[in-house]
C-alpha cells in the first residue's frame, strides 16, 4: 500500500512540474541599439509569460546567442544555429537572420527534427518557418517617400541619393516602398547614385564616398537611408563638410537620429520600427506554437513616422504603438497603427 501511495505521489509530481519549454533566441548584432532593444523586448517578454504562470504551468527557458557584426557574424550564426538543432535540447528557436539566404542549411535540418523557427525582423529564402514577425517595412519607406515629396513642389526634380543594403529582404522593402510613394505623389526624382551601408563603418565609407563623387553644394537634394545602424555615420560625415542642404530621410528610430530631427541636423525624418515589440511580439507567436495553437504565417508591426511635428507622440523603441492620428504633412490622410496578419 505503502509503494502505491509513494508512486502514486511520484506520478502526480511529473505531471504537476512538467518539464520546462527551452527556447534559443540568436540575437544578430549588439552593436546596433534597434537590436539590442529587440533582444530587451524578448527577455522581458519571457519574463512577463513565466511571472503568469502556475508553479505546475510549463515555464520558457531562454538561452541566448549572438552572432556579431559582418560576415564573421553571418559565418558565426550558421554555426550556432546547427549546434542548436544539432543539440536535439531546444523545443523552440526564435532567431534575428543575419543575412537572407545563409541559414537556409540549418533552417532545414530544424524542419527535418520538427522544431518550429519563428524568425523576426528579416526572413529565411528557404525551408518552413513557423512565423515571420518583422516590422511593416514597406510602410517605413512609404512614409519617408511621402513626407519628402511634401517639401518639394511636385515639378521639382530630387537628386536622390540611396543608401541600400540588397542582401537583406526588410532593406529591400524599404527602399520599394520609398519609391512607390514618390510615384504615387507624382514626385519628380532622378537617382543620382546608390551606396551599400547597414552599419556604422559602411555609413562612413558611403559618406565619404558620396561626397567625393558629388562635391558641389546642392548636387544631391535627398538621401534615403535604409536603416540608422549606417545612416547616422552617413549624417555625421555630411554635417561635418558643411553639406547641411541636404535631406536625409532614414529608418529605425535611434535616439542619436531623433535629436538630428530635434536640432534640424540634415534628417527630416525616421520611420522608428518599435524594436521592443518585435522582440515581444516574436516570443508571445513563440509561446502559442509551444501550447499547439495555430499563429499567423507573417505578422507585420506597425512603423512611426517621427518629424518634428510628431515628436511629442512618439513612444521610443521600448514603447507600445500609440493610437493613429492624422499626419500634419497630408490633411485627412491618417498613420495606420494596425498590424497585420497573412498566411
Amino acid at each position: 500500500m505503502k509503494c502505491i501511495v509513494v508512486l502514486s505521489l511520484l506520478i502526480f509530481s511529473s505531471l504537476s512540474f512538467a518539464k520546462n519549454f527551452k527556447v534559443a533566441a540568436l540575437y544578430w548584432s549588439m552593436n546596433i541599439e534597434g537590436q539590442v532593444a529587440m533582444r530587451k523586448g524578448i527577455e522581458s517578454e519571457v519574463e512577463k509569460i513565466n511571472k503568469s504562470l502556475k508553479d505546475s504551468d510549463k515555464k520558457i527557458e531562454l538561452t541566448g546567442f549572438v552572432a556579431g557584426d559582418g560576415s564573421a557574424g553571418i559565418e558565426n550564426q550558421i554555426k550556432q544555429m546547427t549546434e542548436v538543432v544539432e543539440s536535439g535540447a531546444y523545443d523552440l528557436i526564435i532567431v534575428q537572420p543575419t543575412n537572407n539566404a545563409a541559414l537556409v542549411k540549418p533552417l532545414l535540418m530544424a524542419n527535418k527534427k520538427k522544431i518550429p523557427v519563428v524568425a523576426y525582423d528579416q526572413y529565411i529564402v528557404e525551408g518552413d518557418i513557423a512565423s515571420y514577425v518583422t516590422s511593416n517595412n514597406y510602410q517605413a519607406g512609404y512614409l519617408n517617400g511621402e513626407y519628402i515629396a511634401s517639401l518639394y513642389p511636385a515639378d521639382k526634380q530630387i537628386n536622390l541619393i540611396l543608401v541600400e543594403y540588397p542582401q537583406v529582404s526588410s532593406t529591400v522593402e524599404r527602399v520599394d516602398g520609398f519609391l512607390d510613394a514618390l510615384r504615387k505623389e507624382k514626385q519628380k526624382h532622378r537617382v543620382i547614385g546608390s551606396y551599400l551601408a547597414v552599419e556604422p563603418v559602411g555609413g562612413k565609407a558611403a559618406a565619404l564616398k558620396m561626397l567625393e563623387d558629388f562635391p558641389t553644394k546642392g548636387s544631391i537634394d535627398v538621401i534615403f537611408t535604409i536603416n540608422d545602424g549606417g545612416g547616422l555615420a552617413v549624417v555625421e560625415e555630411l554635417h561635418k563638410a558643411g553639406r547641411t542642404e541636404i535631406k536625409v530621410a532614414t529608418i529605425d528610430g535611434d535616439p542619436a537620429s531623433v535629436e538630428n530631427i530635434k536640432n534640424s541636423k540634415l534628417t527630416v525624418i525616421d520611420s522608428a520600427q518599435f524594436c521592443a515589440e518585435l522582440g515581444r511580439e516574436s516570443v508571445k507567436v513563440g509561446y502559442r506554437i509551444l501550447k499547439g495553437e495555430k499563429v499567423a504565417k507573417k505578422v507585420l508591426v506597425p512603423t512611426f513616422p517621427i518629424t518634428k511635428e510628431t515628436l511629442q507622440v512618439y513612444p521610443g523603441w521600448l514603447g507600445n504603438v500609440p493610437n493613429s492620428f492624422e499626419k500634419p504633412w497630408k490633411k485627412g490622410n491618417f498613420w495606420n497603427n494596425k498590424y497585420k496578419e497573412s498566411n
